[in-house]
């Protein structure tokens, strides 16, 4: 199977043709794995792009509210800070992991979690295998619309005016592998000041280095474990935010 020649991530360079579809053909919601299918993405009726963010954060609410579930929710380092907020108001203890799913199942396994989530689209759910998985996360997408019997933009458009907006990027760049340690460490040891308009209030060092403002809004530098690349995440409030956030963080890997 060669996937019509694309790598079959989840991720919104790969929808087009589903996009073209949707937008002659409006459905309630777009489910999307990747070739494995232990990965989730999705879009809404119309073809407009749902980010794994946006999906964690619907399953989340959905297992609290209307499964009245209970327990831990597991994220790794790069997911969504509106899931902190959602457990602080669910009274949900939060438990955050390093980056990769490995991560996240080690703390499914000990037990009592209600959901374990990562920012690829890895989802796993207790009583279910450990380990990540598409469909099982697709279906329970599929109960939660049922269920609330509302389109998924009103769920997402109720999340935001509850927990606020908060949007995501990720960049993609070639740094040397010989300089990669005296970057993390400048980054650990001279963390700046504020995140364009916010003070930074909290580093987190134990994969890669993560800043996080007191908006809640983030950035966060990490080494790919064998290439010369270097990912640059961001969390913001709006795509702006966001953009100007990824910039700074390019601009912190000039100075090494």
């Amino acid at each position: 199977m060669l996937f019509g020649g694309i790598n079959p991530e989840p991720v919104v360079q790969n929808y087009a043709r589903s996009q073209k579809f949707l937008r002659a053909h409006p459905h309630d919601i777009c489910l999307v794995t990747d070739g494995d299918a232990d990965r989730v993405g999705g879009m809404d009726g119309r073809g407009n792009y749902l980010t794994t963010h946006q999906l964690i954060c619907l399953l989340l609410h959905h297992l609290v509210a209307n499964r009245q579930g209970k327990g831990r929710v597991v994220k790794a380092l790069t997911t969504t800070s509106m899931v902190d907020k959602m457990c602080a108001a669910y009274g949900l203890t939060l438990v955050e992991t390093g980056v990769g799913f490995k991560y996240v199942c080690a703390e499914m396994l000990k037990g009592d979690v209600l959901l374990g989530a990562e920012e690829s689209g890895g989802i796993g759910f207790p009583g279910h295998i450990p380990e990540r998985d598409g469909i099982a996360a697709g279906l329970m997408l599929l109960e939660m619309l049922a269920t609330e019997k509302v389109s998924v933009n009103k769920l997402l458009a109720r999340l935001e005016k509850q927990f606020g907006p908060h949007r995501y990027g990720r960049i993609d760049t070639h740094f040397p592998l010989e300089k990669r340690a005296a970057l993390m460490e400048r980054l650990k040891n001279q963390p700046p000041a504020k995140l364009l308009r916010s003070p930074v209030a909290e580093v987190k060092s134990y994969d890669g280095v993560k800043f996080i403002a007191e908006d809640s809004s983030w950035l966060m530098l990490r080494g790919s474990g064998t290439e010369p690349i270097l990912r640059i995440y961001a969390e913001g409030k709006s795509e702006g935010d966001v953009r100007k956030l990824l910039l700074a963080g390019k601009e912190m890997t000039r100075r090494i």
